[in-house]
C-alpha cells in the first residue's frame, strides 16, 4: 500500500506553534480510517493512493479554512510496485539492523 507524506506550513497566522495543526491533521487521518505515524516535522500516512490524496487535499483546505494567509504543503509518495510496504515494514527494516 502506498505511503504518503506530508508537511503543512500555515502562514500568516496568529501564532509561530503548528502543534493545533498537526492535531487537526491527525483528526482529519483517523476520521478517514488511515495508519499514520507523526514525526517531529512530517506525518506518513498508509493507504490506497486516491484516499491518500483526497485527504491530504482536506488537510491542506483545512489550513486555508482556519485562516492562514498562505499554506505551503509538501508531498512525497512511496509507492512500490515490486512488493508490498507498509508504515511496520519500513521502521522494522532499518530497526532491525
Amino acid at each position: 500500500m502506498p505511503l504518503l507524506e506530508i508537511s503543512v506550513v500555515p502562514v500568516g497566522t496568529a501564532t509561530e506553534s503548528f502543534s493545533h495543526d498537526v492535531e487537526k491533521a491527525v483528526s482529519i487521518i483517523e476520521q478517514n480510517n488511515l495508519k499514520y505515524q507523526v514525526t517531529p516535522t512530517s506525518t506518513i500516512i498508509e493507504g490506497e493512493l486516491d484516499k491518500l490524496m483526497d485527504v491530504a487535499q482536506v488537510i491542506h483546505l483545512n489550513e486555508i479554512e482556519n485562516e492562514a494567509k498562505r499554506v505551503v504543503t509538501t508531498i512525497k509518495i512511496d509507492d512500490r510496485t515490486d512488493k508490498p510496504i507498509s508504515l511496520e515494514s519500513q521502521v522494522n527494516k532499518v530497526s532491525d539492523h
